[in-house]
């Protein structure tokens, strides 16, 4: 049923993505303790403002209550994805060269499974972290992560 629910949440705010020249992030429609959540995460360049939130929450929520898919109580939450956004696809990656990430992977790479450091390229199939000591190229297919990171 979720992963239903996020295809269909995709299509339904997608349109207002462009409208708005907004772009969408993720999707997620997850149960945390006894509740839904439906987590739509939106972002464009410069960030995004409590405004562009509530103009898409407000819009989406008509859409979702004119088909009704969801049968069981939720809640509707529309966001930024805040200072450590994920990175999900080439476009992303491309966004964050030069920039600091975290990084996990499904198998380890030089016995490490964590890589946390400036990302200085990423050419489709590869990302090449530097980290403190040493740069390693990851294959994009051993990705189970990816986000910006805030350094301290």
């Amino acid at each position: 049923m979720s992963t239903n629910i996020v295809a269909l949440t995709e299509q339904l705010v997608e349109p207002i993505m462009q409208e708005q020249e907004l772009e969408l992030v993720e999707v997620q429609f997850v149960k945390e303790g006894k509740n839904w959540f439906l987590r739509v995460i939106i972002d464009k360049e410069g960030g995004v403002d409590i405004d562009d939130c509530g103009r898409v929450s407000e819009q989406l929520s008509k859409k979702l209550d004119e088909i009704d898919p969801i049968t069981n109580p939720y809640f509707l939450e529309v966001s930024s994805p805040g200072a450590e956004r994920p990175l999900k696809n080439e476009k992303d990656y491309t966004r964050a060269i030069g920039k600091h990430v975290h990084i996990t992977t499904y198998e380890p790479i030089n016995d490490a499974r964590v890589f946390e450091g400036e990302l200085l390229s990423f050419n489709g199939n590869e990302l090449e972290v530097k980290e403190i000591k040493t740069t390693t190229v990851i294959p994009i297919d051993k990705v189970a992560s990816a986000r910006l990171a805030v350094v301290f």
